[in-house]
């Protein structure tokens, strides 16, 4: 009995070590898991901050760009207005310059014979 009583208690103690051999095993699995699991989320995070900075550049780009478009885009227009009032006499005093001014045109108007004669022109549509 004295055998089989140190034979069972060996068993025992050969199952603890295997166990306890299995929990460190099992322990440093985890650890590794938990590192890499770190090691990818800063990996994410840093990903994601240099398309944020990415993104923030190509926003600010594309800002200026739309920016610089609306002004030609603005100027254009206000110059075509400009061209408009002038060739049918609606442009202010200071605006008409080009029409006011004296030069060597052959001008109709009473007078002096040079320079450019302001006039207005109607058209009728009918629909």
């Amino acid at each position: 009995m004295i055998i089989y009583y140190f034979a069972v208690i060996d068993v025992q103690e050969k199952g603890n070590r295997a166990m306890d051999t299995m929990k460190e095993k099992a322990i440093v699995a985890k650890d590794a898991t938990v590192e890499k699991g770190q090691q990818a989320r800063q990996k994410a995070g840093e990903a994601a901050d240099v398309t944020r900075d990415k993104a923030y550049e190509g926003k600010e780009k594309t800002k200026g760009v739309l920016s610089q478009t609306g002004e030609k885009v603005k100027s254009m227009a206000q110059s075509t207005a400009d061209t408009v009032k002038s060739a049918f006499g609606m442009a202010g005093h200071d605006e008409d310059e080009d029409f006011n001014q004296t030069g060597t045109g052959t001008g109709s108007g009473a007078g002096t014979g040079t320079g450019y004669q302001r006039t207005t022109v109607r058209k009728e549509t009918n629909y």
